[in-house]
């Protein structure tokens, strides 16, 4: 593998700190931090987010209150301040009509030195009315009528205290004259198909807007820079994927009789999804190619027998599998889950959490190295390092926790062979996002319910008909029923949501005495079991919890979920929520609970998850509503930041870059045309270092 050279020199100046930028001191270079701006290169990359229109008026007359106008006019004479905290007012004119200009904390000396009294100013700032006077509150720009006029069109760029737009553009011009000569790293068709700039056009465009319209993200100066972020993006996910299929797997290929065990045992055939799926999974394990494959399935599709099928091809195979889970609850509970399927092939499951001690454990690592133990089912426990596999052939992370791409670099590297890659995602994600976080991956979708999966009645009530509510609830444990009662997000503080749960938990329980248990993040994990397993065995009838239910809570004899102040949940975790109930045979309900008057938001949240059970439809919506970040939850999820690309509204263009990337890269492995060189520059100035270590002669 060819050593990546050093970052170009002609990136050097643009990589320098940012207070080599005149007019950059300590102060407002710490202003810039707080926005991530470290360097020069940060700064070109930082856009305008709108901008003001200014229109040129000669007379004070021609404005049309409350509007933005540049105007040339004589200052008359100051006003200062009557008493303290008063504002210092300035009358200025144009011989027919008056302007005043009102200063807040004024600096006298400064007021009077941009002002003299007699002398002739452009002023441009907002013009509004004021007891039927004209007036302007700290114009934008007070300047000698030598002075070149403000742009009819000025760009506004976002800012942190103590900085100022002035200094903002001051800063970006700066910047901009460092820009180096480049080739061009986009393939020639696409520039040409889309009418796109080049690379210093494209930026020095965005920067000098002339309206709003090339503000958009479908302006072409944006639509190009976008792109440029997205291809070094997906380049690094193709070299990546590149690197990973170069990592010689072990094939494990399976005769089919544990399988074939598993399925006579099942009540009802697989879907087709879960058909397709293992098929793929199947044909991965079975090459020589190391697998790293995404099983992305909705609420309730059916992974855990997809999970599970996928582990016997690695046991069939001779080896064993393992199973991650996040967090201790889901471990025992896929655990609980797995053990009717390992019995019926008559394969030895075991499951180690971080509170097996002792003599127990030790047994329990000896058999896993000594492999007796086929499948293991585990937290992040599995990972610790006296924990030692016989023949370790596939590792399924149940990705809750959703790692990013660097962290799937990581664990690649463990073993000697390292195991093939199965990691579920019980979040429907839109295709885009699919793409740009799990881009390296293959993936296989679930998007069919299997049979038997109950619909799920879902009711809008509003939270002043509680009393209803419980009347139904009374009603339905007399029939034997189970319900959820999950308590609103407070806050982004779990103390303040355990306050919610507390109260909502004293008064259920006053109505429906032992029956009603309390669960919640703050218990210790063996109360937090003993809870959920008097709620599975029907000890307790109701389970009143924070969110800490949300994901695989899985006992098939509930069926009534209630959420109380639905409206301040996501889209997806209301899904996921929903997604407790309807396991088992019975018709299951859910309530959605909201406090009136819902906004526009709240409204269109709860609605579309009352219309729609489609995690793959509910996800889009939720896109359209929160942004991606928000939908992935951008500080666990390794998603990328862009600066400039808009995954809402440049989808497209993420699609076009990952073929476009993967198409380079299997033309030119080692990225030495002239578009392969300017691509390598291309990932340097994006800052994808630890992709350029992985460009060496394919």
């Amino acid at each position: 593998m060819s050593a990546p050279k050093g970052r170009p020199p002609a990136l050097f100046p643009l990589f320098a700190a940012v207070d080599t930028l005149p007019g950059i001191g300590p102060k407002a270079a710490a202003a810039l931090a707080q926005m991530g701006i470290e360097k020069p290169r940060d700064l070109i990359l930082t856009l305008p987010a709108s901008g003001v229109t200014r229109r040129r008026i000669e007379r004070i007359a021609e404005a049309r209150p409350p509007e933005t106008v540049t105007i040339a006019l004589q200052v008359i004479r100051h006003h200062p301040p009557t008493a303290r905290g008063r504002p210092w007012r300035t009358h200025l004119s144009d011989g027919a009509g008056d302007l005043t200009l009102v200063f807040f904390h004024p600096r006298p000396d400064w007021i009077e030195k941009q002002l003299p009294v007699g002398t002739r100013r452009i002023v441009s700032g907002k013009v509004e009315l004021f007891d039927g006077m004209a007036q302007m509150v700290h114009p934008d720009h007070i300047l000698p009528e030598t002075d070149p006029l403000p742009e009819d069109f000025e760009p506004v760029y976002p800012l942190s205290a103590g900085l100022t737009q002035k200094v903002m553009a001051r800063a970006v011009a700066a910047a901009m004259e460092r820009l180096p000569e480049t080739g061009e790293w986009i393939d020639p068709q696409l520039i040409a198909d889309r009418g796109w700039p080049g690379w210093a056009e494209a930026l020095a465009a965005a920067h000098a807007p002339s309206g709003m319209r090339d503000l958009s993200p479908d302006s072409p100066a944006r639509q190009r820079l976008a792109y440029d972020e997205f291809l070094a993006h997906q380049m690094t996910l193709a070299l990546v994927r590149r690197e990973k299929r170069r990592l010689k797997g072990r094939p494990s290929a399976g005769d089919g009789r544990l399988r074939r065990a598993v399925l006579d045992s099942l009540p009802w055939p697989p879907t087709g999804a879960q058909t397709r799926a293992i098929a793929e999974i199947a044909e991965d394990m079975a090459s020589d190619r190391r697998m790293n494959r995404l099983l992305q399935g909705d609420v309730g599709a059916g992974k855990t027998l997809v999970a599970m099928l996928a582990a016997l091809v690695a046991v069939e195979a001779g080896g064993q599998a393992v199973l991650m889970a996040p967090t201790e609850i889901l471990a025992r509970q896929h655990a609980r889950g797995l053990e009717p399927l390992a019995r019926a092939a008559g394969v030895r499951l075991a499951a180690l959490t971080g509170r097996d001690k002792g003599e127990l454990r030790a047994q329990l690592l000896e058999d896993l190295a000594e492999g007796r133990i086929d499948i293991l089912v585990g937290t992040h426990a599995v990972f610790q390092k006296d924990v030692h596999f016989h023949d370790l052939r596939l590792a399924i992370i149940d990705e809750q926790h959703r790692f990013g791409v660097a962290q799937r670099l990581e664990l690649s590297a463990k073993g000697e062979v390292p195991p093939d890659m199965l990691i579920m995602t019980a979040t429907p994600i839109p295709r885009s996002l699919a793409l740009t976080q799990y881009g390296d991956l293959d993936l296989s979708v679930l998007d069919e319910k299997p049979p038997g999966r109950q619909p799920v009645t879902t009711v809008m009530i509003s939270d002043q008909r509680l009393a209803e509510v419980t009347a139904r609830l009374h009603a339905a444990l007399a029939q034997g029923a189970r319900a959820y009662w999950v308590c609103p997000l407070v806050e982004e503080s779990e103390v303040s949501d355990l306050t919610a749960a507390e109260a909502r938990f004293e008064a259920l329980r006053a109505q429906f005495g032992d029956q009603v248990r309390l669960i919640h993040g703050q218990m210790p994990a063996d109360q937090r079991d003993a809870t959920m397993a008097d709620f599975a065995s029907g000890r307790a009838a109701i389970l009143v919890a924070t969110t800490v239910i949300e994901v695989g809570v899985d006992v098939p004899e509930a069926t009534i979920m209630v959420i109380e102040r639905a409206e301040s949940f996501g889209l997806a975790q209301l899904h996921q929520l929903r997604g407790r109930v309807g396991r088992g045979s019975g018709a299951s309900t859910c309530l959605l609970m909201y406090h009136a008057p819902l906004n526009e938001t709240g409204a269109r949240r709860l609605t579309t998850l009352r219309d729609t059970e489609d995690g793959f439809r509910i996800a889009e919506v939720d896109l359209e509503m929160r942004g991606a970040g928000d939908v992935i939850g951008t500080a666990q999820s390794g998603l990328p930041r862009f600066r400039i690309g808009d995954l809402e509204h440049q989808a497209g263009l993420m699609a076009v870059a990952r073929q476009d990337a993967r198409n380079l890269l299997e033309r030119d492995p080692a990225l030495d045309s002239p578009r392969g060189r300017a691509v390598r520059f291309l990932m340097w100035l994006m800052q994808q270092d630890q992709a350029i270590r992985l460009i060496s002669v394919g």
